[in-house]
């Protein structure tokens, strides 16, 4: 994955803060939209952060594990 430890600060602080903005998105959705949307939309993003979790920062982390938040071990 990467190598430079300044690089993946950056790349971790980027991507926790995609996974607030999604997390956020789907609130918007379920305020604002019908349930069937909502289901759908949650499902779609859930797919999203699952892979930024599994494909980005797990390898991120198997590599710079000192950067690894609390709430992700």
């Amino acid at each position: 994955m990467i190598e430079s430890k300044e690089v993946a600060t950056k790349i971790s602080e980027l991507m926790l803060n995609i996974g607030k903005e999604l997390n956020e998105s789907v609130f918007l959705v379920q305020e604002q939209c019908s349930e069937s949307e909502f289901f759908i939309y949650r499902r779609q993003v859930g797919i999203i952060m699952g892979n930024i979790l599994l494909d980005v920062l797990n390898p991120l982390y198997e590599k710079h594990a000192d950067l690894k938040p609390r709430e992700l071990k």
